[in-house]
C-alpha cells in the first residue's frame, strides 16, 4: 500500500503522526508511507528531520517540496499515485489538494468542513462529542468512525520508551517533584522558558529539596534555548535570564543566581515519575492526563499579540499601525469565549486542573504550584479522574492503522 499523510507542527507530529506510523509499520513493515509537512508559520522547522530519524523507511517532504507537488511539480521519490491520503494536521485544503494530485481515497482525523463532505471517504473521530461536531459540519454519519485520541497513544508510547529511551538518570530527574513544559513553538520558548525559569527559582528558594526538571521538545535546538535564556524573553513576561550548562552527562538550565535545573528530551518518561507538571495549554496537557499526572496550566495574556490562535486572526498583528492592537483584542476575545482552555477540563466539563489566565508573574505561578504540591488529596483525586477520563480513548493508533491498511472502497 502507498499512503500519504499531511502534518504541520510539532504537536501534530508527536501526538498524531508518531503513534499512528508506529502502529502502521508494526502491521506492514513494507508500507510505502509519504509524510508531507505543509506550510505552518509556527512549526519549528525541525519536524522533517525528527520524523526521518525516527522512521528511516518513511519518505519525508519538507513544506517547500509539498508546495512544488501541490502546484503540479515533481520531487524525488514522489509516487505517481497513492492508495490513500490521510489528514493529520494543517489546513484541510492541503490534504484535499494532495488527493486531487495523487489520487486514491481521502480520509481525515478529527476535522472536516461542509465543503468536504463528499471528499473524505472516512473521518476518524476522537469521541462522541467530536462525532456530533463532525455531523454539524455536514459529514455523513455513515462516514464517521470513533477511534479514540491518538495523543493518548503517543504519550503512553513515549512514557514506555517506544520512541526515546533516555538514560535512567534522565527518567528520574523529576521523581517526587515538578516537571516544567514551556512549549515548543518559537514564541513559547522565547517567553515561557524564561518565565518558567523564574518560577523554578522562586520555588527553589522555598523548597530547597524539591526536584525540578524541564521537559524540552526534541524540535527545539540548544541554540534556541540559549538565545531565549540569554534574552530573558519579553519584559512583560517577567522572565529570568540564564544559560545552558553541561555536566555529568546532563544538560542544565542555569539561572543568573546560580540555581541549576536539569532538562530532558524524554519528557513523558520523566513526567511519569513527577508529582505535578507546570505547562501551557496544548497537546502535552492531554498526554500528561493520560498518564494521570496533574498539572497547573498557564495561559498568560501578558502580551496577547504573541499568542497563537487558529485561523486568519492569527495574522492580524502583521497589519501596519493597527495590527498589534487588533491582535490583542482578538486573542482576549477568543479567550473570553471559552469556559476552559485545558483540554481535560473541556472534556470533563469541570475544572479538574487549575488554569491560570491573565497577567501572570513567576511569583504568582510559584505560589499556586506550591499549593498544589502540598495538597496530597487533590493530587490523588485529580490523577484518578484524569486516568479515568482518557482510559477509554486509548487505542486510536491501533484502530486507525487497521482501517487505513484495508483496501479503499471501489
Amino acid at each position: 500500500m502507498i499512503l500519504a499523510l499531511t502534518c504541520n507542527g510539532p504537536g501534530e507530529f508527536a501526538g498524531w503522526v508518531r503513534p499512528l506510523l508506529h502502529e502502521l509499520y508494526a502491521r506492514d513493515p513494507a508500507l510505502d508511507a509519504h509524510l508531507f509537512f505543509v506550510p505552518d508559520d509556527y512549526a519549528t522547522g525541525r519536524e522533517p528531520d525528527v520524523a526521518a530519524a525516527l522512521f528511516p523507511r518513511l519518505r519525508v517532504y519538507r513544506p517547500r517540496e509539498y508546495i512544488r507537488v501541490a502546484f503540479g511539480g515533481s520531487v524525488e521519490g514522489l509516487p505517481k499515485r497513492v492508495d490513500r491520503v490521510q489528514y493529520l494536521g494543517g489546513d484541510l485544503m492541503h490534504a484535499v489538494r494532495l488527493q486531487r494530485r495523487l489520487g486514491g481515497a481521502a480520509s481525515s482525523y478529527r476535522f472536516s468542513r461542509p465543503r468536504y463532505r463528499r471528499t473524505f471517504e472516512r473521518v476518524f473521530a476522537v469521541d462522541e462529542s467530536n462525532r456530533a461536531q463532525l455531523v454539524r459540519w455536514k459529514t455523513p454519519l455513515e462516514r464517521i468512525e470513533v477511534v479514540g485520541n491518538l495523543a493518548i497513544d503517543g504519550a503512553l508510547m513515549e512514557a514506555g520508551g517506544t520512541f526515546a529511551e533516555g538514560s535512567e538518570r534522565e527518567r528520574e530527574l523529576a521523581r517526587g517533584g515538578l516537571i516544567i513544559l514551556p512549549g515548543s513553538r518559537r514564541s513559547e520558548i522565547w517567553n515561557m522558558l524564561p518565565m518558567f525559569l523564574g518560577v523554578a527559582v522562586q520555588l527553589r528558594r522555598r523548597e530547597r529539596e524539591l526536584p525540578i526538571a524541564f521537559g524540552i521538545s526534541p524540535f527545539t535546538t540548544e541554540d534556541e534555548l540559549a538565545r531565549a535564556l540569554a534574552s530573558g524573553g519579553d519584559p512583560l513576561a517577567y522572565g529570568t535570564r540564564g544559560r545552558l550548562e553541561h555536566a555529568d552527562g546532563l544538560t542544565f538550565i542555569a539561572a543568573e543566581n546560580g540555581e541549576r535545573f536539569p532538562l530532558t528530551r524524554s519528557t513523558m518518561r520523566a513526567a511519569r515519575a513527577a508529582l505535578l507538571a507546570l505547562t501551557i495549554p496544548g497537546t502535552k496537557v492531554i498526554e500528561l492526563a493520560a498518564l494521570g499526572i496533574p498539572a497547573v496550566v498557564c495561559a498568560p495574556s501578558n502580551k496577547p499579540e504573541v499568542v497563537v490562535i487558529n485561523g486568519p486572526l492569527q495574522y492580524l498583528d502583521r497589519l501596519p499601525l493597527v495590527g498589534t492592537q487588533l491582535k490583542r483584542s482578538a486573542v482576549l476575545g477568543v479567550a473570553r469565549r471559552f469556559r476552559f482552555l485545558a483540554q481535560p477540563n473541556i472534556d470533563a466539563g469541570r475544572m479538574l486542573l487549575p488554569e491560570m489566565r491573565g497577567t501572570l508573574t513567576p511569583g504568582r505561578i510559584a505560589g499556586v504550584v506550591r499549593e498544589r504540591l502540598a495538597d496530597t488529596a487533590w493530587r490523588a483525586g485529580a490523577s484518578e479522574a484524569l486516568r479515568a477520563l482518557y482510559a477509554r480513548r486509548a487505542g486510536a493508533a491501533e484502530r486507525m492503522a487497521t482501517r487505513l491498511l484495508e483496501p479503499p472502497a471501489p
